[in-house]
């Protein structure tokens, strides 16, 4: 997974969805897929059920599953093909991380900014307002990050059917979220690649190469060596069991102990809904010992005024509520150093979260293993995106609308909107997978 920041955004980004400019750019943008991705072509089928919704007056989201970094480029140039502009909410760190003008084309290409780990408000209101009036569909990737696992769909998020059942009960028009599944298929054979690629990885780690053992024997014992190194970092010692079994007990093991520390009750959420919270509650306590100490430097050492001992209390309180009373740090960069770390033992966990365990058990395909390296290469390696290992193209399969209904129940129609988005989207999945692979259709 790519590291990202994570802390308060330093603005909000608004969509300025030119049409115009989407066919003008439509050209680069996808000769950019074919020259750095190495894409061949892509074709999208199920179009009619968002064309039919938009001319019966409907409001559309569509729920696309999140599996590479440029699934979104990708959705982008199926929609040139079809001359439909879209609405794209999208991570404020992807704003972020990127300079003013390709800022600028992001919001004339329909994006605007949320942030993940808060109640954005504003995003929110943004995406309530494009399903009550806006002409054009809105496009959420309810899986939050990207994790590599193209046959699965992981945990969907709840905004989305929040912001379409918020959308639903003003009345104005009808709202339905259509799904809707991408697949990545490799055109060339990228075993060779594959092979050198894990080669690298054994010997970053200091195993021995096994260049004629299957490649998911070898993956599967990669995964057992840096798994049993993190076991010995955060619980001392290895521990036995299946791979996907003591990585749950592993990234049970961390929430728990940063919820204790941090006060949090686990209501039985799903892995990503807990980071968030406790990645609300780091960041949230950042701020306040920024701001403490801003305040004590403002007013010279913080000792002899009153306002100075008002900021020593609050930054006493926050080391308190940071760890226990018993090693609190003493001093402001000790305590954000330990937050820090925090996070980094967050990002850690969703790390473990994304890779499912048992991904290359009972099926072992092409793009399974190469999915498998591309996580390797990025949390072993650190590489910000993996290699591209041969020519592959996109298949992307929209399905039947599903009407959002509004009742008393909100919370209720929440989770069961949620789970229904997750189910269809996962069934195109299954769609797509029964169909004869790109590769094996080219031999």
């Amino acid at each position: 997974m790519n590291r990202q920041p994570y802390g308060n955004p330093p603005r909000w980004w608004e969509p300025r969805l030119t049409p115009v400019f989407m066919r003008l750019t439509a050209w680069y943008r996808w000769w950019r897929l074919r020259t750095v991705q190495r894409l061949t072509g892509v074709e999208i089928r199920g179009y009619e059920h968002l064309h039919r919704a938009l001319a019966e007056g409907k409001g559309v989201l569509i729920t696309p599953n999140h599996s590479v970094h440029y699934d979104a480029a990708a959705f982008y140039t199926s929609f040139d093909r079809i001359g439909q502009p879209a609405y794209y909410m999208t991570a404020w760190q992807v704003f972020a991380m990127v300079n003013r003008f390709e800022q600028w084309i992001m919001q004339r290409l329909g994006a605007f900014s949320v942030d993940r780990e808060s109640n954005d408000r504003q995003a929110f209101k943004q995406g309530v307002a494009v399903l009550r009036s806006e002409p054009y569909p809105l496009v959420i990737f309810p899986e939050g990050d990207v994790y590599h696992v193209s046959d699965r769909v992981t945990s969907f998020r709840e905004g989305a059917a929040a912001i379409a059942l918020s959308a639903a009960k003003r009345g104005e028009r009808p709202i339905v979220v259509i799904p809707c599944g991408i697949k990545f298929r490799y055109v060339d054979d990228p075993s060779a690649q594959l092979a050198k690629a894990a080669l690298e990885l054994e010997e970053r780690i200091l195993l021995r190469p096994m260049p004629d053992r299957p490649l998911p024997e070898r993956l599967y014992r990669l995964a057992e060596c840096i798994l049993a190194l993190k076991e010995i970092d955060h619980l001392g010692r290895t521990f036995t069991g299946s791979v996907k079994e003591r990585s749950q007990a592993l990234s049970q093991a961390i929430l728990s102990r940063l919820e204790s520390r941090h006060r949090i009750k686990d209501n039985g959420g799903t892995t990503p809904e807990r980071v968030k919270a406790l990645r609300q509650s780091i960041i949230r306590k950042r701020a306040d010992i920024t701001t403490a100490t801003n305040d004590g430097a403002a007013t010279g050492d913080g000792a002899a005024t009153g306002d100075g001992a008002a900021t020593n209390k609050r930054v006493g309180a926050e080391a308190r509520s940071t760890r226990d009373e018993d090693d609190a740090p003493n001093d402001a960069a000790s305590r954000l150093r330990t937050l820090a770390g925090e996070m980094d033992d967050l990002f850690f966990v969703m790390q473990l979260y994304s890779y499912p365990g048992d991904y290359l058990l009972g099926n072992s395909s092409i793009e399974r293993i190469a999915e498998t390296l591309d996580k390797f290469e990025e949390d072993i390696l650190g590489r910000d995106l993996p290699r591209v290992r041969g020519r592959r193209r996109v298949e992307i399969l929209m399905g039947e609308p599903i009407e959002v209904q509004c009742g008393e129940d909100r919370r209720g129609a929440v989770e069961r909107l949620t789970r229904t988005m997750e189910e269809a989207v996962q069934g195109l999945l299954d769609q797509l997978n029964a169909r004869t692979p790109a590769m094996a259709a080219s031999r």
